[in-house]
Order: structure tokens, then sequence, then C-alpha cells
């Protein structure tokens, strides 16, 4: 019997970032300022208990020519629940040794951490060698964030992420799902997203873990005192 020969599919570095850099089309019925709703992998519409999920990863070929390439340079992995926000802005859970060839990629001015804890030394190894700012709002990530979120943490996060000159930028906490969903929820008000929609993307990533806690906090906060930085930063 004749054997078909196999098919070999290189995936270059620009399809890896394309496919998490570019947003999927505009809702009709979501407002004209609003920038493109995230799609997430299926594998994230479904509560993952407490184990940390498995990011993707991409065997990624440079285009350079005459030079050999490991195989070990060649993969990019993403942190957990990484995803584009908005051109410049990107969001995740806490990137680890591994992710940090992926962040490299990204160009990055700067990162904002919403985690309390003090910023492991890697990573910030790696943020001083590509010049990269960090930005560190702690906030606690206890059951019941809206008791515990502080109102002005989440007003200085929006400062930095409207200043055009940190981008791009990389919000993040442990997992990428409340305390980012929030601060992300709050850029999008500044957006003039709907709740519907503000709520529709929090639960992409929140899943079953999703806290009515939090949704209530982002019902709540009012932009009007940064409303003008919204307008600056988009001039």
């Amino acid at each position: 019997m004749k054997q078909e020969a196999a098919t070999s599919i290189v995936v270059t570095q620009e399809d890896v970032l394309h496919h998490y850099k570019e947003p999927p089309p505009r809702r009709e019925d979501d407002p004209p300022a609003l920038a493109a709703s995230l799609s997430l992998p299926s594998s994230l519409s479904e509560d993952d208990g407490d184990a940390m999920p498995q990011p993707s990863s991409y065997a990624v070929l440079p285009r350079r020519e005459g030079e050999l390439v490991s195989a070990e340079e060649l993969l990019l992995v993403p942190p957990l629940n990484f995803a584009m926000v908005d051109h410049g802005v990107y969001r995740s859970g806490f990137p680890d040794a591994s992710n940090l060839p992926f962040l490299e990629t990204l160009r990055l001015r700067s990162v904002l951490c919403l985690c309390p804890e003090p910023y492991p030394e890697a990573n910030l190894e790696f943020l001083r060698a590509h010049g990269i700012k960090l930005f560190q709002f702690g906030i606690d990530g206890s059951k019941e964030p809206f008791v515990n979120i502080p109102e002005d943490r989440i007003r200085e996060a929006l400062e930095v992420i409207l200043d055009a000159s940190n981008h791009p930028v990389l919000i993040h906490c442990k997992r990428g799902k409340h305390r980012t969903g929030c601060v992300v929820g709050c850029f999008r008000k500044l957006q003039r997203w709907c709740l519907t929609s503000i709520f529709d993307e929090y639960q992409r990533f929140a899943a079953a873990k999703t806290r009515v806690s939090d949704l209530r906090f982002m019902e709540l906060f009012d932009v009007s005192s940064i409303k003008h930085l919204a307008f600056e930063s988009s001039v």
C-alpha cells in the first residue's frame, strides 16, 4: 500500500502574535467607541478548579536566514489567560520564567501588577534587562474583592493604562481573572461599553468562578473623575 507523505507546517512568529493580538470584529450592539471584545479558547469556559491551567504553546520559527535555532528557542509560551484588551494593552495571569520569551516579543514598555506580594527577582531581572517599567498596585485577592478592592488603586491603575507612553502595557494579577477583570471592566466603562458587554467579557475569563461582588463593583465604579484622562489619551 502506498503511503502518503506527511505534511509539515511551520508556524511563524508573526502568526503567533497575530493569533493573540488581533481583536475580533465589533458587535453590532456595541457603541462606536468600543474596542473589539475578546474571544477565548473553549477550554476556559469551564471551571478549572484550583489547578493552574496549562497555557497554549507554539513552535515558532523566526525568519533568520542561515541561522540554526534550538528547539528551546522556538517555543513561545504565553502566560495564563493572556489576551489583548486594546491596541497596546494586554492582560494575563502572573508570568513565570517560561513565559518571558513570549513577553519579549511584545516589546513591552511597562507591566502593571495587581498583586501585593514582592515581585519575583527573575521577573525583575527580565524587566530591567529590557527597560520595562513596573507599576505595582497591590490588591488583596480574597474571595470577596468588593469589600477589599480599594477604589483609589483602581483609579491609579487606570491612569497608567490611559497613558499612551506606557504602551505596550501588560496588566496581570495571579490568574488574570478577578482583579485584572475588575480593572479591565472599569477601563471598558471609560470606553463606554454597556454593562452587558463588560460582564460578558469578565465572565469569559472568570467562568464558573464569577463573583457577583466583582460585577457589583464594576457597576458602581464612577469613572467621571477620570474621563478627562481618557479623552487626553485618545488625542
